[in-house]
């Protein structure tokens, strides 16, 4: 499963989770074709809806506490139904809401569960995040990724 922070204007016109750079830069990280991607992961979001641009122009608008808790239901419903064995958690706000990590620094390149999942905490791939112009911040990304391919590798053949 991967919980991202909300659908982007590409995938609200697609209808299909992760279609825009943000999807591609994350299947190129998990070294997985759209195929594999997308036979391998379930996709939700803290919420369900688009919410707009951002008030500044750059990049979508952070979606608000209540928007998010109107959302949650969905979410811990599909997390109980699905049982997935691995969770990727995407994004600094998906971060702290599903895993209730203050920063997403520290976190990435470790596991912790969530309700009998391994999840693994992964900065947000889209362009508008400026986290990964630090080199430390791509050196965990990397370590995190190593350790995503790791375990899943134990899982079956979908990503290796």
């Amino acid at each position: 499963m991967i919980i991202g922070q909300a659908p982007g204007i590409v995938e609200g016109d697609k209808l299909r989770p992760w279609r825009g750079r943000a999807g591609k830069t994350l299947r190129r990280w998990l070294e997985v074709s759209e195929d594999e991607f997308y036979a391998t992961f379930y996709c939700c979001s803290l919420t369900r809806c688009y919410p707009g641009r951002s008030p500044g122009g750059r990049g979508d608008r952070t979606p608000t506490p209540p928007e998010i808790e109107l959302c949650r239901f969905w979410r811990d419903w599909e997390l109980r139904l699905l049982r997935p064995e691995l969770v990727l958690v995407v994004g600094g706000l998906a971060a702290r809401h599903v895993l209730g990590l203050p920063r997403l620094t520290e976190a990435v390149g470790t596991s912790t569960t969530l309700d009998g999942a391994i999840a693994f905490p992964l900065p947000h791939p889209s362009g508008a995040s400026g986290w990964l112009n630090d080199r430390s911040n791509r050196e965990r990304l990397e370590r995190a990724l190593l350790a995503v391919r790791k375990f899943s590798a134990a899982l079956g053949p979908s990503i290796s």
